[in-house]
């Protein structure tokens, strides 16, 4: 297995670079977010995953570790595709994905070409725990998962992920019931 690949981009096409390594040039398919960083010429290293089946063999590459995990996790879920899996990494950054997943934001997931919406929700129902069990997941989230119900309602009323975090973080921590913390963070969104 080829895990990492470190090089000069020759050529850079729609959704994948090539990779010159002495002398030898290496497809490698990339998201559309990294892709938009890169520039000929550059020296880039990556994070590879090697995808083999009966009729290809393609390297996916990411630029970081955490990125890589992801992508695995992703694979992991039965119906998502190295195709598939890098949409969804090519929607938003890492932590987003991550966030997106662990609150039940199934918005961001279902703009995915190719994702419908019970492929989005078996990614939520089998990533949430797994993310938190495989701790790569930062205190922001972990304090989203706290709130996760009063996120619900308030992503059901057609507020935003970010308008809705944002709003319960201002809410009195000494407040415990969930129907009062919505009622506080709809007058936080309304000011």
């Amino acid at each position: 297995m080829i895990a990492f690949l470190s090089g000069k981009i020759k050529n850079k096409k729609a959704g994948y670079i090539v990779l010159e390594i002495n002398g030898v040039g290496y497809k490698v398919f990339i998201t559309s977010i990294f892709f938009a960083d890169l520039i000929i010429g550059q020296t880039v290293d990556l994070y590879t995953y090697q995808y083999v089946r009966e009729d290809a063999l393609s390297l996916y590459g990411f630029k970081s570790q955490e990125e890589l995990e992801l992508f695995e996790l992703l694979l992991s879920i039965s119906g998502i595709g190295p195709k598939s899996a890098m949409g969804v990494l090519s929607m938003a950054s890492v932590e987003d994905i991550k966030e997106a997943i662990v609150v039940g934001d199934s918005a961001l997931l279902t703009k995915v070409s190719g994702i419908g919406k019970k492929t989005v929700e078996r990614i939520i129902l089998e990533l949430r725990e797994k993310i938190s069990k495989m701790n790569i997941v930062d205190e922001n989230i972990i304090a989203l998962r706290a709130n996760s119900d009063e996120i619900d309602a308030l992503l059901s009323l057609g507020y935003s992920l970010s308008q809705s975090r944002q709003a319960l973080q201002a809410v009195d921590p000494e407040i415990k019931e969930s129907s009062e913390r919505i009622r506080q963070a709809l007058k936080q969104i309304n000011r």
